[in-house]
C-alpha cells in the first residue's frame, strides 16, 4: 500500500492519479534514471576539407581584384602618377609563386622557379614606367635577377640528382653566394662604368673558398662526415 506524496491519502496499487487531489502516484523501486541530453554531440563532425581549385579561384579573385581597385583608383583618382603598377606586380609575383601551392601542384621546381624569376622581372619592368630611364633595368635589374633565378634551378637539380645531404646542400650554396656576388659587383662596375675589378666581393669569395675546401674535406672523408654529424645532430 502507498500514500499520496501530496495530501497523503492512502492509495490502491492500480492507481495512477491521487482520486482525491489528482497527483500523478510515483513508485520510487520503477523511477528510471533519465540522462538529460548534452547539448553538443559525443562525436565530433568533420568539416570538409577545402579543395585546392576552390582555394586557388578565390586567391586569383582577391588578386585580381586587388589589382583592379588599385588601377581604376590611380586612373580616375590618384593620377599624379602609375604608382598601381607596383601593386599590380606584387600581385602578379603572389599569383605566380602559389601556382605550386594552389592551381597546379604537380609542377616541376625548375618550372616554378623559372616563372618565379619571370614575374620579378616583369615586375621590375614596371618599375620602369616610373623611373626617368630604363638603363638600370637592362644592366642591372634583369642580369642579376637571371643569375639568381639560375642559380636557384641549379642548385634544386643538384640536390635532386646529385645530393641532397646538409653538407652537400651547404657546399651548393656556399659556391653560389660566391658566383652572386662577383657576377653582382662586376655588373655594378659596368653599369658605372668602372674598370673590372673585385673589391668587397674578394672578400666573400675568399671566406667561401675556404668553407667550401672543408665542406668537400668532410665530404669526402666517411669517418670525417659521420663525426660531424654526430656533433652537429644532422
Amino acid at each position: 500500500m502507498s500514500y499520496c506524496v501530496n495530501c497523503g491519502v492512502k492509495l490502491d496499487d492500480s492507481l495512477e492519479r491521487c482520486p482525491l487531489c489528482n497527483t500523478p502516484v510515483i513508485n520510487p523501486n520503477e523511477v528510471s534514471c533519465s540522462h538529460s541530453v548534452p547539448p553538443f554531440p559525443k562525436e565530433n563532425g568533420q568539416v570538409e576539407t577545402v579543395k585546392n581549385k576552390d582555394m586557388a579561384i578565390l586567391y586569383s579573385l582577391v588578386l585580381i581584384a586587388t589589382g583592379a581597385s588599385c588601377g581604376l583608383l590611380n586612373l580616375l583618382a590618384f593620377n599624379s602618377s602609375a604608382w598601381s603598377l607596383y601593386v599590380i606586380g606584387i600581385c602578379i609575383i603572389l599569383w605566380v609563386v602559389a601556382i605550386p601551392a594552389f592551381i597546379y601542384t604537380k609542377l616541376p621546381v625548375y618550372f616554378s622557379l623559372l616563372f618565379d624569376g619571370l614575374a620579378i622581372v616583369l615586375y621590375e619592368y614596371l618599375i620602369t614606367f616610373n623611373t626617368p630611364s630604363s638603363r638600370w633595368f637592362y644592366e642591372l635589374a634583369l642580369p642579376i635577377t637571371g643569375i639568381v633565378t639560375l642559380l636557384a634551378i641549379i642548385i634544386a637539380a643538384l640536390n635532386r640528382r646529385i645530393a641532397s645531404s646538409f653538407l652537400a646542400t651547404a657546399l651548393y650554396l656556399f659556391a653560389e653566394v660566391a658566383v652572386l656576388c662577383v657576377s653582382i659587383e662586376l655588373l655594378i662596375r659596368r653599369f658605372f662604368a668602372e674598370p673590372y675589378m673585385l673589391t668587397w666581393s674578394a672578400v666573400v669569395l675568399t671566406a667561401c673558398a675556404v668553407i667550401i675546401v672543408a665542406l668537400i674535406t668532410m665530404l669526402s672523408r666517411k669517418r670525417l662526415r659521420g663525426a660531424v654529424r654526430r656533433r652537429l645532430h644532422f
